[in-house]
C-alpha cells in the first residue's frame, strides 16, 4: 500500500477514550494481554509453548495497524500479503529446526533500507514516479540478517524526504504523529518506526541515524533507540542522507530486545568500508550477556557542558538562532537532573562541570566537513542497489527528466548552488576536511573520558520537548537535538526512557560510551532500565482504516 501527498488532519475526537481491543470476531482479549509491549524473548516464549502460531501473531499486529495507522500514519507500505506469507511458511517448517532468535518475531523497516521487491522511497515522491520506482533489487545487509535470524517485515515505515529532517513530515508518505499525542512531532527521522513501536504495530524496527535520528525519536516515544559504534553494522543498501556519519541499529520498547536486534544486525560487508575488521574490534557477543541489573555500581558519567549551555557563539543570540543558543530549555533541565537521580540512585556517579566537553568541543566537532562527498554516497547507494532505470544521480535525471535535489548532492535548502562534489578516497583535501577534525574531536572526547575517570556522557536526547504541529502557524523544523556530534566520532550512544513532562510526553535520556564498547553501553542502559521502568503504554485512538 503506497501512499501520495497528503495534507494531514487530526483525526482525533479530543474526549475520544482509547480503544484497546482487536476484531471481536476473535478471542482477542488474551492475546492483548500476551502481546502488548511483548519483548523479543517473551514472544520466543510464547512460540515455544505452543500459545499461537506466527500466523496468529503476525495478524494480531496487520489489526492494530489496520485500527490504528490512519491516525498515526506511522507506516508508508504495509506488506501484508508478504508478511502472512513469510509467516504462514514459519509455520510450516518442521518444529525441530532450528529456528533465529528473531524467529517469528514481526518487525517495520525504515522506508530508506532496502527490501527485496519493494520501493525503497527514501519518503521522498521522486522515487515513487509510475514506471520509474525505486523497487530494490535486492537486501541490504542488515535486512538479510534480519530475515535470515527468522523475522516477519510487515512493512516500511515512514520518514521524512531523505531523512533530512528533525520531524516526521515526507512528500511520500505525509505526516506521522507521536503515539502519546498524534498532534505533536514523533521526531525525525525514524519517527515511523518510533511511532509504529510506541504502539505496538511491531515488536523491534530499524531506524537511521545522521545526527540524531533513531535517538531522538526515540526519546519522543518512550522507547530504546541505539546507534552503534561506526562499522558495527553496514550502511550499504540503505540510502545515505551523508554516507560519513549515517548509521543504522534498532529501536524497541525495551533494552533487552534491542541488543538481540543489534546482535543480529552486525556484519561486515565488503559494500561497506568501515564494517572491515569490526568482529575483531568490537566486544564478544551475544550483546545479552552485559545485561546486568547492577551494572551501573561504581561507574561515572560525565555531563557535556555544550548539551546543557549551548553554543552562542555558533548559533548567535538572534532570532534565527535556536531558544537559548541551543541550552536545554527549563523544563527539559528538570526532566534530566530527575533522571540524574536515578542513575545516582542505581549506583553511578554523575560529574557537572564547565570542563567536561565545553563549547570548545563542539566546535571542533563543527568542523568535520563531510557535504564535498554528499554526492558520492548517492551515486554509490544508486550504483549498488538502484533500479535498472538508473545507477547514478546522473542516470536518475536522465531517466526521469527532473533535477535531484541540490542539498542532497552538496547543495543547500535556500537555495541551488552546489559544494564541489569529490570523491573521498581521491580528494587531497579530505585530511583538512574530514579525517583531520574526526580525529582531533575524538581525541578530545577520550582525553576527557580518561582525565574525569569516565565510563560515558549523559546528556537529554532533546534540548527541548515535541510540540503540537497542527496547530496553525506552528514549525514543521521538529524538536531541537544536539546529539549528533556523536556520529562524527563514531562513537555509541543510546536513547532510553527517561520520565515524562508534565504534559504527558516523554522525555530521553541518551547515554554515549566508548567505540567498540556497545556490549557495556547495553549494561548501562539495562541496569538504568530496570531500576526505573520508565516507560508506559500511549493510550492510541482510531482513526481511518489503512
Amino acid at each position: 500500500m503506497r501512499r501520495g501527498i497528503c495534507v494531514f488532519a487530526v483525526a482525533l475526537a479530543m474526549g475520544a477514550m482509547p480503544v484497546w481491543t482487536q476484531d471481536p470476531s476473535h478471542d482477542s482479549s488474551m492475546m492483548d494481554r500476551d502481546l502488548m509491549e511483548v519483548s523479543v524473548p517473551q514472544i520466543e516464549a510464547l512460540y515455544a509453548a505452543h500459545k499461537y502460531t506466527v500466523t496468529q501473531v503476525t495478524q494480531w499486529y496487520l489489526d492494530r495497524i489496520n485500527r490504528y495507522d490512519g491516525t498515526y500514519r506511522a507506516l508508508l507500505h504495509v506488506d501484508r500479503e508478504g508478511a502472512l506469507r513469510r509467516a504462514a511458511e514459519e509455520d510450516a517448517a518442521p518444529k525441530i529446526a532450528k529456528h533465529g532468535v528473531l524467529w517469528g518475531v514481526p518487525i517495520v523497516i525504515k522506508t530508506n533500507t532496502s527490501v527485496k521487491g519493494l520501493v525503497t522511497s527514501a519518503g521522498w515522491e521522486g522515487y515513487l514516479k509510475p514506471g520509474e520506482e525505486l523497487v530494490a533489487p535486492r537486501d541490504a545487509v542488515v535486512v538479510e540478517r534480519l530475515k535470515e535470524a527468522g523475522a516477519v517485515i510487515l512493512g516500511q515505515t515512514n520518514m521524512p524526504d531523505f531523512a533530512a529532517s528533525d520531524t516526521n513530515i515526507s512528500t511520500a508518505g505525509g505526516r506521522t504523529g507521536d503515539a502519546y499525542d498524534v498532534r505533536y512531532s514523533p521526531g525525525g527521522s525514524s519517527g515511523g518506526t518510533a511511532t509504529a513501536l510506541a504502539a505496538n504495530f511491531a515488536v523491534v524496527g530499524t531506524g537511521t541515524d545522521t545526527a540524531n535520528s533513531i535517538r531522538q525519536p526515540a526519546a519522543n516515544n518512550s522507547l530504546v533507540g541505539f546507534l552503534p559504534s561506526r562499522g558495527l553494522t553496514s550502511i550499504a543498501g540503505i540510502h545515505p542522507l551523508d554516507w560519513l556519519r549515517d548509521n543504522t541499529g534498532p529501536l524497541a520498547r525495551d533494552v533487552t530486545s534491542a541488543a538481540i536486534t543489534l546482535d543480529v544486525m552486525q556484519a561486515e560487508d565488503p559494500l561497506d568500508k568501515w564494517t572491515e575488521g569490526a568482529t575483531k574490534k568490537a566486544e564478544a557477543r551475544p550483546y545479552t550477556q552485559y545485561l546486568k541489573k547492577g551494572a551501573l555500581k561504581g561507574k561515572r558519567f560525565g555531563v557535556p557542558w555544550f548539551v546543557l549551555e549551548g553554543s552562542p557563539s555558533i548559533y548567535g543570540t538572534g532570532p534565527d538562532a535556536p531558544p537559548n543558543s541551543g541550552a536545554v530549555s527549563s523544563e527539559t533541565r528538570a526532566a534530566f537532573m530527575k533522571a540524574v537521580e536515578q542513575l545516582k540512585a542505581a549506583g553511578a556517579t554523575v560529574i557537572i562541570d564547565k570542563e567536561i566537553l565545553p563549547e570548545s568541543f563542539f566546535m571542533v566537532i563543527r568542523s568535520v566537513n563531510t557535504r564535498p562527498y554528499r554526492r558520492e554516497g548517492v551515486d554509490n547507494f544508486l550504483r549498488d542497489f538502484g533500479p535498472p532505470q538508473y545507477h547514478s544521480v546522473a542516470e536518475y535525471e536522465k531517466a526521469i527528466g527532473d533535477a535531484f535535489p541540490a542539498y542532497m548532492i552538496g547543495g543547500t535548502r535556500t537555495g541551488n548552488e552546489v559544494m564541489p562534489q569529490r570523491l573521498l578516497e581521491s580528494d587531497p583535501e579530505a585530511e583538512a576536511n574530514y579525517y583531520g577534525p574526526q580525529r582531533k574531536a575524538l581525541e578530545i572526547y577520550e582525553q576527557t573520558r580518561r582525565k574525569w575517570k569516565l565510563d560515558g556522557f549523559v546528556y537529554p536526547a532533546l534540548q527541548i520537548p515535541t510540540y503540537d504541529e497542527t496547530v496553525p502557524g506552528a514549525s514543521t523544523a521538529g524538536p531541537y537535538s544536539e546529539t549528533g556530534w556523536v556520529n562524527r566520532i563514531g562513537v555509541p550512544a543510546v536513547s532510553l526512557p527517561g520520565g515524562f513532562y508534565a504534559d504527558g510526553l516523554p522525555f530521553g535520556l541518551e547515554i554515549s560510551g566508548v567505540r567498540w564498547k556497545d556490549g557495556d553501553l547495553f549494561g548501562y542502559a539495562y541496569a538504568y532500565e530496570q531500576a526505573t521502568h520508565n516507560r508506559r503504554l500511549p493510550k492510541l485512538v482510531e482513526g481511518a482504516k489503512k
